[in-house]
């Protein structure tokens, strides 16, 4: 009998399921409340605002398509691909709260020609890759059915 893996975050501090459904974790200035994704902790990016304070907020699980476009390169290391490398979709999405864009993996088994600029996504998580212990996971971006 094998034993279950345990699912644990591939980049830790980058997305949540505490509560149950996952989502991103940013953060937002103290001063000018621009958000960051990933999160931000030196110095605000906005270039009005001289901000150093930042607090970590959860980012909007939904957004709209704003480009897509299909990866057919293996990309270098840090990346874990898998072998054989399999061409996969990222997409841009704004996201419904921040309105900022957060570029992620299109969710598995989602082709791209049925995806379209607009189209209304949610934030799901997949499994990234696998060792004997553990079962990585990152964000990815599914279509809402309309």
């Amino acid at each position: 009998m094998s034993q279950a893996k345990t699912r644990v975050p591939a980049i830790e501090g980058w997305w949540s399921a505490d509560g149950g459904a996952p989502h991103l974790l940013g953060s937002q200035c103290s001063d000018c409340k621009s958000y960051f994704f990933p999160k931000e902790s030196m110095y605000c990016r906005n270039p009005k605002c001289s901000g150093t304070k930042f607090d970590e907020v959860p980012l909007s699980r939904t957004g709209t398509i704003w480009s897509f476009t299909e990866h057919y390169y293996k990309p270098p290391e840090p990346y874990i691909a898998p072998d054989p490398f399999e061409p996969y979709t990222i997409a841009a999405v704004e996201l419904s709260e921040e309105k900022m864009v957060v570029l992620g993996q299109v969710a598995k088994g989602v082709d791209m020609s049925e995806l379209k600029a607009g189209m209304n996504v949610e934030l799901v998580l997949e499994t990234l890759y696998e060792d004997d212990d553990n079962e990585y996971l990152i964000w990815k971006w599914k279509p809402l059915a309309d």
